[in-house]
């Protein structure tokens, strides 16, 4: 095989003006050219490499751009060997994966890291190679083809921001190599770092203060936003960027369909700001997608930007950009936001929030979850708590309180991880079904936990959900443990996978059932295509979340009580979408609802996905 065929050279025709505008904004015009020549090398080798099965996936991705947008598509997030021991006992249960309904799998950080701590896999040591105990790249080759026979896509972390102390290119920069020296920010003394730490937040401050560490054998400040283990490498440096262009491509052919992009906000430094979200940062994402896109169409980017809500929309592309930089991005603001709205049992804030996003470009899509391998940082802003006459600093506190047990009356049990004293920042870690009430034995918590899912199914883009919610796994007791945990409670909701639960046809509180039949549903309505715009709409009774999408084939209305008591779907709202109350389907039900005097009941706890009766 080369890299010559036709499709190759079209695609590369039609993107090489874009990549070289890209790389004129971030190198300067006259650094361009060489840098988009070393790029298009890279993409030339690695299409001659790619074998023939993926680039008949290249084409048929080609034809149906919108396979990510499905309203059929689902995923599941899990660590390969909480999930199933090695790469290849996940590949052996890939019929439980296509029970739930699952299209697209994320495996979390799988590539070899450096010895614990390691940040959870997160300090990568080596880019080519899996860890051990996991398998073998060609293990890895293997598990993709398994999964895409199944119709299951295999997504995948890489990381950008940083690399582990011990990865070959720190390596070489501790022994004196100035070319691999320069791929990372060193400074000699306290003046450079002390003028950028004027301005940048901390995100571990519990046992990470601090954006640099002094490294004897570097005789150097390097920046370690993270861990004082993780690297920040110097995307300024046009030979970074050309690495990465090449570790992608690679990933691309062991069959990988999609790179979650880790720590992508902070790949870009500027003196006097945050240093996140830096305009470069999506020039830098554009350019590698487009190199992506002439040598391996089928890889798709998912952007792991946990940024406020003004911040988010760049990292699908606006303006100029859209639809150019990342086809998939986290809605982190959703997932806090249904937090919020059971804790208070109120649907303001959470309206207000939402509405402040715009509608993605409509050739990418959100990440849509309730929980994943991360803590919940109370990402609220400010001005829409303002909005609607809360006090933001007193409700981060409240959820805080609320989900760590602590707030009088909560049915909550989770775990404070990171307490900043200085800024009264407490994130929370805790499993899904601890968060919503199971573990106190709440009589109440099954039905949030399926409302939860319910709000992130109907809001567009890929519900995921993470492993073993579908089993309402309480928290871990055990998280602690494992020597390389105990100091991060967040273990405390990555329990193993209780296989024994599963052969048994366990289904606590109806859970696993009605996850999917709530995928069942999606399935088959058009309305949830995540290019139709999501709309969500002032609420007229304050316990419900109402979600609205127009089709061509008929509006569908979303409506979600957060409340443990009765809720009403006003007749107003109906009629403003055309929707008869007497001629009304709920497709959760699949029968008509209960309506009095035009009005839509709802139960607590309740979900209702009402369109005209077919």
């Amino acid at each position: 095989m080369d890299g010559s065929d036709a499709g190759f050279e079209s695609r590369l025709q039609q993107w090489t003006p874009d990549l070289l505008r890209t790389l004129e904004r971030v190198y300067g015009a006259e650094a361009a050219p060489d840098i988009a020549d070393r790029l298009v090398e890279v993409a030339r080798a690695a299409h001659g490499a790619r074998a023939d099965d993926l680039r008949a996936l290249d084409d048929l991705r080609l034809r149906e751009p919108d396979w990510l947008q499905r309203p059929s598509m689902v995923g599941y997030a899990a660590y390969a060997d909480r999930f199933a021991g090695t790469l290849r006992g996940v590949g052996e249960q890939t019929a439980y994966l296509q029970e739930l309904g699952v299209g697209y799998l994320h495996l979390m950080p799988l590539l070899t890291p450096r010895p614990a701590p390691n940040d959870g896999g997160y300090a990568v040591m080596d880019y080519r190679s899996v860890r051990p105990d996991l398998g073998t790249v060609e293990d890895l080759r293997e598990l993709a083809s398994t999964l895409r026979a199944a119709g299951i896509s295999l997504c995948l972390d890489l990381v950008l921001n940083h690399v582990a102390r011990e990865h070959e290119w720190a390596g070489a920069a501790r022994s004196g190599d100035a070319a691999r020296r320069a791929f990372f920010h060193v400074h000699p003394d306290r003046a450079v770092p002390d003028a950028y730490e004027a301005t940048l937040p901390e995100v571990f401050p519990d046992f990470a203060p601090g954006s640099f560490t002094w490294d004897d054998e570097l005789d150097g400040w390097v920046w370690t936003t993270f861990n004082d283990y993780q690297w920040d490498v110097n995307w300024s440096n046009p030979d970074v960027l050309v690495e990465y262009a090449d570790i992608i491509l690679g990933l691309a052919n062991l069959g990988v369909e999609v790179l979650r992009l880790d720590a992508i906000a902070f790949i870009w430094k500027r003196m006097g700001t945050d240093c996140q979200n830096q305009p470069e940062v999506h020039e830098l994402t554009r350019a590698l997608r487009t190199v992506a896109r002439i040598a391996a169409p089928a890889l798709a980017f998912k952007a792991e930007a946990i940024v406020g809500p003004a911040d988010l929309p760049a990292y699908l592309g606006v303006g100029e950009h859209a639809g150019k930089v990342s086809d998939l991005a986290y809605h982190n603001g959703l997932m806090v936001q249904v937090w919020s709205m059971l804790a208070s049992g109120d649907v303001a804030l959470a309206t207000r929030a939402l509405q402040q996003l715009p509608p993605p470009p409509s050739t990418t899509a959100w990440i849509t979850y309730v929980r994943c391998h991360d803590d919940i940082g109370w990402a609220i802003a400010d001005e829409d708590a303002r909005a609607v006459g809360i006090d933001p600093f007193a409700h981060r506190r409240f959820l805080s309180d609320w989900y760590s047990g602590a707030f009088p009356g909560s049915w909550a049990r989770g775990l404070v991880f990171q307490h900043n004293e200085a800024t009264g920042d407490r994130r929370i870690s805790g499993t899904t079904a601890s968060l919503a009430g199971l573990e106190a034995g709440d009589p109440g918590a099954a039905a949030r936990i399926l409302l939860a899912h319910a709000i992130v199914c109907s809001f567009g883009g890929i519900p995921v959900v993470w492993m073993g919610d579908e089993l309402a796994l309480l928290n871990d007791r055990g998280w602690a443990d494992d020597p390389a945990h105990a100091g991060d409670n967040r273990w405390v909701h990555r329990p193993r996978m209780p296989w024994e639960l599963v052969e048994e046809g366990a289904d606590p509180a109806g859970i696993g059932s009605g996850l999917r039949h709530l995928v069942d549903v999606r399935s088959r309505l058009s309305q949830l295509h995540a290019a139709v715009p999501t709309e969500v709409w002032d609420p007229r009774d304050p316990h419900v979340l109402l979600v609205v999408r127009r089709h061509p084939g008929g509006p569908l209305l979303a409506a979600h009580n957060v409340s443990g008591g009765e809720a009403w779907v006003a007749a107003d709202v109906l009629l403003w979408l055309g929707l008869d109350p007497a001629g009304l389907h709920d497709a959760l039900t699949g029968g008509a609802p209960v309506v009095v005097d035009g009005a839509v009941r709802l139960g607590p706890y309740a979900a209702a996905w009402l369109h005209a009766t077919p």
